[in-house]
């Protein structure tokens, strides 16, 4: 009996290897520097020095604005592009659309281009007043121009358009695979007594996809949090740190000036809150009851 669960064991151990030098090392080590002075001045000859990081962290008095931009980027950013996503998933699984197979290849189109050239092509798109979104089409809809260097409200706009751009192809494509597992006679029998659409839409489709959403909403968010690309190439942070975020601020405690421990230190702090974000989620919505049940 033992020679099997220690055969069993084997099996197992790559994927133990793999989780300890990618994910489990990387977090202790970001923890441990975190309580020292590593910078490029104490690069070579750091020391320990306790909670000092995590006091200046709440002296500097950016953790406020830094904790409600990252929940602006992340609720504005996931909420339109699961709302985007489902509404195109919903248009796409029309069995009476004509030319389905073209409108969806042209959909999914933004996953064909790399996500940094894209950035830099939406970077050149919403240049004030030069580029073609404030030449073009702005004032085609009537809308106002975009200038994310004067304006926190436009950096924003830009910001969270441009990530729906990036994005919604992802949640248009799970949700249209989600619909597409409904059972059309489920359809057919509530047509059959006379129901409505939206009531077919409230009954049948949202109820079906219960743990879709779930499981969309849950990694999305994470994924969202994180996200660091968009923000770095569009705007920097700015106009001010008024579009900084936890992750982007501290890569440029890192990397622009080199202070290691106080960008862990950020990092850790980023971590922790998305962990308790978590837990209040799950212990209160049962949201995993939905993709586990």
């Amino acid at each position: 009996m033992r020679k099997d669960k220690l055969f069993s064991f084997f099996y197992i151990l790559p994927i133990l290897v793999v989780t300890v030098i990618l994910f489990v090392f990387p977090l202790v080590y970001s923890v441990y520097i975190s309580f020292t002075n590593l910078s490029l001045f104490h690069f070579f000859k750091y020391s320990f020095i306790g909670i000092e990081n995590y006091i200046l962290i709440f002296k500097y008095g950016y953790f406020n604005t830094l904790l409600i931009n990252t929940l602006i980027w992340t609720l504005g950013s996931l909420i339109t592009m699961m709302a985007l996503g489902f509404f195109l998933a919903l248009i796409l699984n029309q069995r009476d659309l004509k030319g389905k197979s073209i409108f969806y290849a042209i959909l999914i189109l933004p996953w064909a281009f790399p996500g940094f050239i894209s950035l830099l092509i939406w970077q050149g798109l919403w240049v004030d007043p030069y580029g073609m979104m404030n030449r073009l089409i702005l004032p085609l809809l009537h809308l106002p121009p975009v200038n994310s260097l004067t304006s926190t409200k436009d950096a924003w706009i830009e910001l969270i358009v441009t990530n729906d751009w990036l994005s919604f192809p992802y949640f248009m494509t799970v949700f249209y695979s989600a619909l597409q597992s409904i059972p059309r006679e489920l359809y057919e029998i509530a047509e059959l007594d006379g129901a409505s659409t939206f009531q077919k839409f409230f009954r049948i489709t949202l109820p079906s996809l219960k743990r879709t959403i779930a499981f969309v909403f849950i990694t999305s968010f994470v994924f969202t949090w994180n996200n660091f690309y968009p923000i770095f190439v569009l705007t920097g942070g700015g106009p001010g740190i008024s579009t900084e975020t936890f992750i982007v601020y501290a890569y440029e405690e890192a990397f622009d000036y080199n202070n290691f421990a106080l960008a862990a230190a950020w990092s850790n702090i980023s971590t922790l809150i998305i962990i308790i974000l978590a837990i209040i989620v799950i212990k209160y919505t049962h949201i995993l009851d939905n993709i586990a049940g």
